[in-house]
C-alpha cells in the first residue's frame, strides 16, 4: 500500500440537536505527480484535486458542496514532470500522476526511450486529459526560424527526468541535430524564459497545453516568437512514432505572437495496478461528475478540453480495473 494512501482515523464532532455525536471518519490521501509550478500540468493538477476531494464536513454535492470521493484528501504535488512522475509512481511514491501519452507507453512496454529498461507493467491509466503542444521559444530577432536554425545555440531542453526533455531530443535528431550540435541547458519553465528575455540563452523547448503560464508572462515582457515544428521534421516524427500528432498553436494564444505549426502529444492521467479499485472507480467517477464540469471549466484555460468524450483518446497504457469499470457503466467503453 502507497505511504500516501495510508489512511487516518479523524474524530468529528457532529452537532445533533442539542447533543453532540462523536463520529469517526477514515481519511484517505491521494497524490498527483504534476510538473513545474509554471507550466499547465500543476494548475490543472489542483483543479482535478480539488474536484476528487471531500474532506470531513464538507457540504453535500448538488447543495455547493464537493462532489468528490467521501474522506478523500488529494493534493497536486509539483515535479520534474512525466518521467518522474511515472518513477514516482513504480516505485510507490505517489499514488498517481500527469505524464505524456508517449513517456508512459515506452515505459510500460520498456521501448522508445525506455528500451533495455524492465518494462513498467503495473503503470496502469485513469484518464487522457487534454492534448500538449511542443514549444520552441525564441526572441523575436533571434534569426531562429527552424529547428535546424539551433545548430551552435544555447538550448534548455528541460531537465532530465521531464517529458520536454525527451521530445526536445527526438526532435533535435530528427532535425539531425544532437546534443553536442547545441549548448544544452536544463531550465525549467519561469527560468528558463527569465534566462532567454535576459540574453542567456537563445531557445527553448517546453511541452505543455497552451496557454502555459511561463510563455504568457514572458510573451508581456519581450518580444518573442514561436519557432515552427514543421516539414520533415514533423512528418519523420508522426511516421515514426503514433503518438506525435501534427497541430497548431494559434495566432493571439501568447500576446503579440504569430501562429506556428507544431506538434502535440496527449497529457494522461496514471496510477498502479496496485492502487485500490473501489477508490480509483471513485475517484473516475468523481472527476466526470456533471458538478466537477463547472471547476474544470473555470479553473484553466485547458479544463474545458478535459472531457469525457475524449477521455480515452489516444490510451496506449491498460485502464485501472476501477476506471475501466466506471467507463464501461457510463457507456464510453464498449469492446
Amino acid at each position: 500500500m502507497f505511504k500516501s494512501l495510508k489512511s487516518a482515523v479523524l474524530a468529528a464532532a457532529l452537532v445533533v440537536g442539542s447533543g453532540t455525536t462523536m463520529v469517526a471518519q477514515e481519511l484517505t490521501f491521494f497524490t498527483i505527480g504534476t510538473g513545474g509550478t509554471s507550466f499547465t500540468y500543476y494548475p490543472v493538477g489542483g483543479v482535478i484535486a480539488n474536484a476528487i476531494s471531500k474532506p470531513p464536513g464538507s457540504r453535500e454535492c448538488g447543495e455547493g458542496g464537493s462532489c468528490g470521493v467521501d474522506g478523500l484528501i488529494a493534493s497536486a504535488v509539483s515535479s520534474r514532470g512525466s518521467v518522474d512522475n511515472i518513477n514516482a509512481i513504480i516505485s510507490g511514491l505517489r499514488d498517481s500522476g500527469f505524464a505524456q501519452s508517449d513517456v508512459a507507453y515506452w515505459a510500460y512496454t520498456g521501448t522508445g526511450t525506455r528500451e533495455g529498461e524492465e518494462p513498467a507493467t503495473e503503470l496502469r491509466t485513469i484518464a487522457a486529459l487534454f492534448e500538449e503542444h511542443i514549444h520552441l521559444v525564441a526572441l523575436a530577432d533571434s534569426g531562429i526560424n527552424s529547428v535546424a536554425d539551433l545548430a551552435g545555440k544555447r538550448v534548455s531542453l528541460d531537465e532530465p527526468g521531464s517529458g520536454t526533455y525527451v521530445d526536445a531530443n527526438l526532435i533535435l535528431e530528427a532535425a539531425g541535430l544532437s546534443q553536442d550540435d547545441i549548448t544544452v541547458e536544463a531550465l525549467k519553465g519561469s527560468a528558463a524564459a527569465e534566462a532567454l528575455r535576459n540574453g542567456q540563452l537563445d531557445a527553448f523547448f517546453a511541452v505543455a497545453g497552451y496557454p502555459t503560464g511561463a510563455i504568457v508572462e514572458l510573451a508581456s515582457a519581450a518580444d518573442v516568437k514561436i519557432v515552427p515544428i514543421d516539414g520533415d521534421v514533423a512528418a519523420t516524427l508522426t511516421d515514426e512514432y503514433g503518438f506525435f500528432a501534427n497541430s497548431e498553436i494559434p495566432e493571439g494564444t501568447y500576446e503579440g505572437v504569430a501562429g506556428a505549426a507544431t506538434i502535440s502529444v496527449g497529457a494522461q492521467w496514471f496510477t498502479s495496478s496496485a492502487a485500490d479499485e473501489e477508490l480509483i472507480y471513485n475517484i473516475t467517477a468523481a472527476l466526470w461528475n456533471e458538478e466537477s464540469r463547472r471547476l474544470l471549466d473555470v479553473g484553466h484555460a485547458k479544463g474545458a478540453t478535459i472531457t469525457p468524450e475524449t477521455a480515452l483518446a489516444g490510451v496506449g497504457v491498460p485502464l485501472h480495473p476501477g476506471a475501466e469499470r466506471f467507463y464501461r457503466e457510463a457507456g464510453l467503453l464498449t469492446e
